[in-house]
């Protein structure tokens, strides 16, 4: 009898618990404008709905039996006024931040794929380029677990968010219990706190922007950091007698450190144990970390009150303070210089509030470390040793337009960077990509999707492109894919409804250049056609890495 009584404790926990689950999930989102993945894409997650500010009537009171007299109704509750010096609208204000739902509210973003190259071997990303089509990226999967609450003595929220990150291979495919995994955010923000619109955070944070979902890409913002930020969205008045109403929507700022696992930012040596010790020490000889900032203001012109447009300007800088590493020659050092670096950047784009049709512009340029990544380790370095002449220049387009049962998904973009050494080698690159994603739906839970692209890439590496030519050329290669996809969306139409069940074939014609990119006896380097085909299924709801509330 105990241990029933235990059991149906802990199993009215459980339903308690999943109670408060579906309460928090029972609403669907919906995507507006360009949505965001890395891996994976943006979706902007509805947010839950609130209780409506309308009284309603109390039930009518049962007559009373003979044997019991009738209850009073207790006399109607006062409405409190505003308190004095208090605007009605603050007041408006106070009451609907109070009626925000609060407590445990789960997210998650996921793709799942099974597939074969045709010939007995796993299916493979067959892109050239460092951003390609999405159909064949491997499996990715994110969940969040995320607090709100909201605080009456500061009329304030807070909101807490973990999102554990699992990567490829599958248990169930590699029978492998070692599990690829990632905390991709940790941390707390407040909202409101001493002004209306501010919020401040402090942790681990995805700090994201518009993406490109064909390509899974985000060219202008992309940031992994671990600091803190500050947010303020405030809207402004139109001026008198504009027909359009202007909204300054965000201005952030950031600053995080970061120390990746690699010789430029670490090194650690053996030493003799202090005062005669048996055994030696773990020093760390080279110990230094990577500031970054960012600062981003966003700013839309509405046109209707659905329609507009957006602008956003972007810019980072990065650092790294001087050091000493030990040579190859133990006790001797060499001294490395400061690294500094910088990013700017901005997005023009345009939506029309209906359909997630939408056209976005973008354009970044990088300069010395910040043109390597916030996680690469910096190589072909400048004579001095230094980061300083390395650049990245970055220019991207993409759109989507949905009429009746047609939505056509296009993107295109050009990479060109060059690392900080004078003299051309296979990490200088320029590469693009142009790709369109045609659909048809089919009634109001199937369709069909065609997808083509080209890519060309250009190494500088130099090569002869004949015997009778003496002249170098740098590597240039090309690949043409076309794919297909039948689909199930029980959602609903739409290019960005989730989630969704597919089947894929991909087929990808490579040329001579684009072969040579791979090693002898890669099949990528063997096989001018190569084929993908498989079955997945991706999704994405209330998730706050990718433009969830």
């Amino acid at each position: 009898m105990r241990a029933s009584a235990v059991g149906r404790s802990l199993w009215g926990a459980v339903l308690a618990c999943c109670g408060l689950a579906g309460e928090a999930l029972g609403q669907p989102e919906e995507r507006a404008g360009e949505p965001s993945k890395e891996p994976g894409p943006a979706p902007a997650a509805e947010e839950p709905a609130r209780p409506s500010a309308e009284p309603v009537a109390p039930p009518q009171p049962a007559l009373p039996s003979p044997a019991q007299p009738a209850a009073q109704e207790p006399p109607p509750r006062a409405v409190e006024p505003p308190s004095a010096g208090e605007k009605p609208a603050a007041a408006a204000d106070k009451k609907r931040r109070t009626s925000a739902p609060t407590g445990f509210f789960f997210g998650s973003y996921g793709r799942v794929v099974a597939a074969s190259d045709g010939r007995g071997r796993p299916g493979r990303d067959a892109d050239i380029v460092a951003h390609g089509s999405r159909l064949d990226h491997s499996n990715y999967v994110e969940l969040e677990l995320r607090r709100d609450d909201y605080w009456e003595p500061a009329d304030a929220s807070t909101r807490f968010v973990s999102t554990l990150a699992i990567g490829n291979p599958i248990f169930h495919y590699a029978g492998d219990f070692d599990t690829s995994l990632a905390v991709r955010n940790l941390y707390l923000e407040e909202r409101d706190l001493g002004a209306q619109g501010l919020s401040l955070w402090v942790g681990s944070r995805l700090l994201r922007g518009d993406d490109i979902y064909l390509f899974d890409f985000w060219p202008l913002d992309n940031l992994n950091t671990m600091g803190g930020g500050l947010r303020f969205d405030q809207p402004v008045a139109p001026p008198q007698g504009q027909q359009f109403q202007r909204f300054v929507t965000g201005l952030s700022v950031h600053m995080g450190l970061a120390q990746p696992g690699n010789p430029f930012y670490r090194q650690e040596a053996a030493r003799p144990a202090p005062l005669n010790q048996f055994g030696a020490a773990t020093v760390a000889v080279l110990d230094r970390q990577r500031w970054v900032g960012s600062l981003r203001g966003e700013e839309h012109f509405k046109l209707s009150p659905v329609a507009g447009i957006k602008a956003v300007l972007y810019g980072e800088a990065h650092h790294v303070p001087s050091a000493q590493r030990e040579s190859q020659v133990a006790g001797v050092f060499e001294e490395l210089p400061v690294e500094r670096g910088f990013a700017v950047g901005a997005e023009v784009g345009g939506y029309s509030g209906e359909r997630d049709t939408h056209l976005n512009l973008f354009v970044r340029y990088a300069r010395g470390l910040a043109a390597y990544g916030e996680f690469a380790s910096p190589s072909g370095l400048g004579l001095d040793r230094s980061t300083a002449d390395a650049h990245e220049l970055v220019l991207a387009l993409s759109g989507n337009g949905e009429l009746g049962p047609v939505a056509v998904m296009a993107a295109a973009y050009f990479r060109s960077f060059r690392n900080a050494s004078s003299e051309l080698d296979f990490e200088d690159i320029d590469e693009g990509i142009v790709m369109a994603r045609p659909q048809l739906f089919l009634g109001d839970w199937a369709g069909v999707a065609v997808e083509g692209s080209y890519q060309l890439q250009e190494r500088g590496v130099l090569l002869a492109r004949d015997s009778e030519r003496a002249e170098l050329e740098p590597q240039l290669a090309g690949i043409t894919r076309v794919g297909v996809m039948p689909f199930v969306c029980p959602r609903g139409p739409g290019s960005f409804s989730r989630p969704m069940f597919y089947l894929a074939y991909v087929a990808s014609f490579r040329d001579a250049g684009a072969r040579a990119l791979y090693p002898k006896d890669d099949p990528f380097s063997l096989h001018e056609v190569e084929h993908f085909m498989g079955m997945g299924a991706e999704w994405w709801f209330g998730s706050t890495s990718y433009g969830g509330p």
